[in-house]
C-alpha cells in the first residue's frame, strides 16, 4: 500500500456523514491506499447494534434501492480490505457508551487521539465529517 490514503474522524451520528466516511475509506482501500477510520463522539453509534442508532437511518434502504452503497455493505467492505478502525476512549466516557454494546462481529481498537495521529502516515490526509 502507499502511503498517501485517509484517516477519516466520524464524530457525528448522522447518516450522511458515517455513510460518506465509510464511502471514502472504502474508495481509498479499493486503490491500494490506506484508511483509518475513527469513530468518537456520536460517530459511535455507527457502531451500536444493527441498524446503527443513527439520524435519517431510512435513507440507507433508500440508497440500497438506488443502487448506492448502503452502510454494511460499505462497512464491511472497509474491514475487508483493511481499514483501521477504532473506537475513540474519550467519545466512550464523553457518551457513556459501554465497550460491550458495540458490535462484536466489527474488529475495532479503541485508543485515542494520540493513536489516530500515530495511524496517519505522512502523505494521508485527516478528513473530520
Amino acid at each position: 500500500m502507499s502511503d498517501d490514503g485517509v484517516s477519516v474522524i466520524l464524530r457525528s451520528d448522522d447518516y450522511e456523514s458515517v455513510h460518506y466516511g465509510l464511502a471514502l475509506a472504502a474508495a481509498a482501500l479499493a486503490v491500494n491506499k490506506p484508511a483509518v477510520l475513527f469513530f468518537t463522539m456520536g460517530g459511535i453509534r455507527a457502531l451500536q447494534g444493527s441498524p446503527p442508532a443513527l439520524q435519517d437511518w431510512d435513507r440507507d434502504a433508500a440508497n440500497r434501492a438506488r443502487g448506492v452503497g448502503d452502510f454494511e455493505t460499505l462497512l464491511q467492505a472497509c474491514v475487508e480490505l483493511g481499514a483501521r478502525l477504532i473506537v475513540c476512549e474519550m467519545g466512550l466516557r464523553s457518551l457513556d457508551i459501554d465497550r460491550a454494546s458495540l458490535r462484536a462481529d466489527i474488529p475495532f481498537a479503541v485508543a485515542g487521539l494520540v493513536t489516530l495521529l500515530e495511524e496517519t502516515k505522512p502523505g494521508m490526509h485527516l478528513v473530520s465529517l
